[in-house]
C-alpha cells in the first residue's frame, strides 16, 4: 500500500476533531501562496491545500509554474501529482489516471 492511500486509511479511522486538526497542521506546512500560480483571488478566499481540497473554486485559471513537488505536505502525504489548483486533489487525478489510463499533462 501506497504511504498515500496508508495516510487516507488512517484519517478514516480518525475522530472528526483529529482529522480536523491533521488537516490544521498541514495547511500549516502548505506552501501554495508562494507558488507563481497562487494568486491574489485564491489568497483572499484563504485556499490552500488544494492537494487534499481539490482544485480552486473560482479564483485560479491558468497554470504558471508548480511548486508541488517541493512542497513539505507532498512528502508527508506521499503525493504523485502536481497542480493541484487547477487539476484537482491528489484522489481525483489518481481515479482520472485509472479512469483514462495515462497522466494529464
Amino acid at each position: 500500500m501506497t504511504k498515500f492511500k496508508e495516510t487516507m486509511e488512517k484519517m478514516k479511522q480518525m475522530s472528526d476533531e483529529e482529522r480536523a486538526a491533521a488537516v490544521e497542521n498541514l495547511r500549516s506546512m502548505c506552501i501554495c501562496p508562494t507558488c507563481p500560480t497562487y494568486n491574489e483571488c485564491a489568497k483572499k478566499k484563504d485556499e490552500l491545500l488544494f492537494c487534499a481540497t481539490g482544485k480552486s473554486f473560482m479564483c485560479i485559471h491558468f497554470e504558471k509554474e508548480c511548486l508541488c513537488p517541493g512542497c513539505p505536505v507532498t512528502r508527508e502525504l506521499g503525493l504523485n501529482n502536481m497542480y493541484f489548483c487547477t487539476r484537482g486533489s491528489e484522489k481525483a487525478q489518481r481515479y482520472e489516471h485509472t479512469i483514462w489510463g495515462a497522466e494529464m499533462k
